[in-house]
């Protein structure tokens, strides 16, 4: 085994290990907040929920294989288990930048002034919510039924020709080109009304922002130094987890479009698209956690008894 193999397998195995135990401690946290302190739970708690299911699906169907491949596992799929790998993944990425979306809307519309033009929407956030999520779920399974059309099991590993490919499936060679531009065509026009989405919400709670810390100066005075809003941190947690999946989104979308084209399939640069396509659901549920109290009181206890453990080291 080379070196560069032994790297990306322990990538895919700290990826799957990381991302797993922190979409499921936020799930928890999440859930617990639902069940036992009722009165806290809040209707933006459910699209946290539901992010945290469709990393943990994304994680499972996209890095499992990815794990399988690197440790030499030849024809792990057959062509119904590719089909059904693939489509699950593509189906839980399209939820992905549709749930962040959805997530930036929402705290964008949360924060907007009383009198602003998307105050009317506010009384209406939580109504919309689950029938948003249907939503999701019905446009991007009509999507990617082309896949179970189209794609086969990757028996060869040594293909030569365009098309999109992964470890173990392949797009069918006999698939006609017209099907095969149509349906990248409406991926690319669901990625760029959700992308643009974001942009605008992040772009309007940046201003929102702004204006509030002009209208404020003293908030920032050494002297007086309260801690900014519940509200406001929300935003600000919100804005780097789309700084991330649209950083994540372009890159994992560039490589998988040179990767598309390329005569020759590179299987090493596959693997390193794995790893930036997963980065997104890896880190997500941290970013989320970042100001969460209940973390924060685990990480300083966690951090005291380091503190007390070294000091008792060092006395001896």
């Amino acid at each position: 085994m080379l070196a560069s193999d032994a790297i990306l397998e322990f990538f895919f195995i700290s990826q799957i290990c990381i991302g797993l135990m922190g979409n499921s401690v936020l799930f928890k946290l999440k859930m617990c907040t639902f069940i036992t302190r009722s009165h806290l739970k809040k209707p933006i708690d459910v699209i946290f929920i539901h992010l945290t299911l469709v990393n943990v699906l994304t994680i499972m169907f996209k890095l499992i294989p990815d794990v399988m491949s690197s440790f030499g596992v030849r024809h792990f799929l057959d062509d119904v288990g590719c089909k059904a790998t693939l489509f699950t993944h593509r189906v839980t990425r399209g939820l992905s930048i549709c749930t962040t979306a959805l997530l930036s809307a929402y705290q964008a519309i949360t924060i907007s002034p009383v009198h602003s033009k998307w105050a009317w929407l506010k009384l209406k956030l939580s109504t919309c919510i689950y029938p948003s999520f249907l939503f999701f779920w019905v446009i991007n399974m009509l999507i990617y039924i082309h896949i179970i059309k189209t794609v086969v099991a990757n028996l060869n590993f040594t293909i030569v020709g365009s098309g999109y490919s992964t470890l173990y499936c392949q797009t069918n060679q006999l698939e006609h080109h017209y099907y095969s531009m149509a349906f990248l065509s409406v991926i690319l026009i669901r990625d760029l009304l959700f992308v643009s989405l974001m942009a605008w919400s992040s772009l309007y709670m940046v201003t929102l922002l702004y204006k509030h810390r002009r209208r404020a100066p003293h908030i920032h005075s050494p002297t007086l130094s309260p801690r900014p809003s519940p509200e406001i941190q929300a935003t600000h947690i919100i804005l780097l987890l789309v700084s991330c999946f649209v950083f994540f989104y372009f890159s994992d979308n560039f490589i998988t479009l040179y990767l598309f084209y390329r005569h020759e399939k590179n299987w090493r640069l596959k693997r390193m698209n794995g790893i930036i396509s997963s980065c997104y659901p890896v880190i997500c549920p941290f970013v989320l956690m970042k100001n969460n109290k209940i973390v924060s009181k685990c990480i300083s206890s966690i951090s005291k008894m380091r503190m007390t453990f070294s000091r008792r080291t060092v006395k001896r």
